[in-house]
Order: structure tokens, then C-alpha cells, then sequence
């Protein structure tokens, strides 16, 4: 059995990257869609271990000292960060990981995982992400200034990701992503062959 995929899916708050995220499970139920952890407070409608792992700020220190996480990292004022143990053992049984980090995250499993797949999704404009964000409706008017100017800094390292794909259609950004998926599985170097022994037949 080959190593499933690991692939790292970036871009600002309100670019869509968990709607892609969900697309892709549902179209393909054997992907596994990692389930980060934070210390920020659920939002409306989020469920535990569905959505995120909720912890304290205390605990997700720990879990860091223990080496429990793959990558994390302190966004906006709270943590986040990736459990490795069950990625890991996704991959071993073949199935595609799909990680929505931040950069910062995605440059550190690129570190631990030299492997991995880091995509990155960008708006058509800044214009239509404000216009996403305040549609979504979950901050008020200054929180979305904030995440702009943060977008603007994450914008800035799109060209250090192995793709980029621009949002415009969410059907069209889950075909490209499956695209590189295919694409990546017939890397020669992921392929398990060994041409070094000939049999007997073949030799005549």
C-alpha cells in the first residue's frame, strides 16, 4: 500500500479554504480532513473535534513541550496547531491529508515532512475578500480590518508554495486541487518500483 498524500491548503481568513476542504471529503470520503487545535473560543455552530479541539492555553503548551503537534503557531492572539499522531497514521493506511494551516504552519510541516503538498489559495481581490469577510458576519467591521492587513502579510508568501489557485469557483478550485493530487501520484518518486532485477524470462 503507498503512503497517502500530505496536502497543506493556505490562504487568508475568508478566502473559502474550509468550504474546498469540506468539497473535497465529500466528493472523496477516503481523504482525511486533519482536525486542528486552538486555544481561541468556538464560534457559533462550531462542534468539538468536528471543527477544532478547544483547549487551553495551558494544555496546548504542554501538548508542544511533549511533541504532540506537527506544526502550530500563534495567529492573531491565539494558538493553533496541527495533532501529528493522527496524520501520520491516516498516511500509513493510504489515505490523502489535507491540513487548513496558516503559512507559518505550512512552512513547518514542509520542514518535518519534506514531502508534503503546499497549495495555496488566493481571492480574485482584496476588494472581494473584505467583501466575503463582512458577509460572513462573524466580527465586526474593525476585526475584519484587522484580518485584511494580516491577509496582505499571508498574501506575500503565495509564491513559496509548490501551487496557487485563485477562488473563484469553489467547484473549479476542488478540480485543480484533485488535478495535482493525480499529477503528484505519478511522481517518480513516490512510486514503489524496483526495475533492478530481471527475471529469468526477461533475460531469455
Amino acid at each position: 500500500m503507498s503512503t497517502g498524500l500530505l496536502l497543506v491548503i493556505s490562504g487568508p481568513s475568508g478566502v473559502g479554504k474550509g468550504t474546498v476542504c469540506r468539497r473535497l471529503k465529500e466528493l472523496d470520503p477516503s481523504v482525511y480532513l486533519s482536525v486542528s487545535m486552538t486555544t481561541r473560543p468556538p464560534r457559533a455552530g462550531e462542534k468539538e473535534g468536528e471543527d477544532y479541539f478547544f483547549v487551553s492555553r495551558a494544555r496546548f503548551e504542554e501538548l508542544v513541550a511533549e511533541g504532540e503537534l506537527l506544526e502550530w503557531a500563534l495567529v492573531y492572539t491565539h494558538y493553533y496547531g496541527t495533532p501529528r499522531r493522527p496524520v501520520f497514521e491516516a498516511r500509513a493506511a493510504g489515505r490523502d491529508v489535507v491540513l487548513e494551516i496558516d503559512v507559518q504552519g505550512g512552512f513547518k510541516v514542509r520542514e518535518k515532512v519534506p514531502d508534503s503538498i503546499l497549495i495555496f489559495i488566493l481571492p480574485p481581490s482584496l476588494a472581494e475578500l473584505r467583501a466575503r469577510l463582512l458577509r460572513r458576519g462573524t466580527e465586526e467591521s474593525k476585526a475584519v480590518e484587522e484580518r485584511l492587513c494580516w491577509a496582505q502579510k499571508e498574501l506575500s508568501f503565495y509564491r513559496e508554495y509548490d501551487y496557487a489557485i485563485v477562488n473563484e469557483c469553489v467547484e473549479d478550485v476542488v478540480a485543480k486541487i484533485n488535478a495535482i493530487r493525480t499529477a503528484e501520484r505519478c511522481r517518480p518518486r513516490r512510486l514503489n518500483l524496483d526495475f533492478s532485477q530481471r527475471t529469468k524470462e526477461e533475460l531469455g
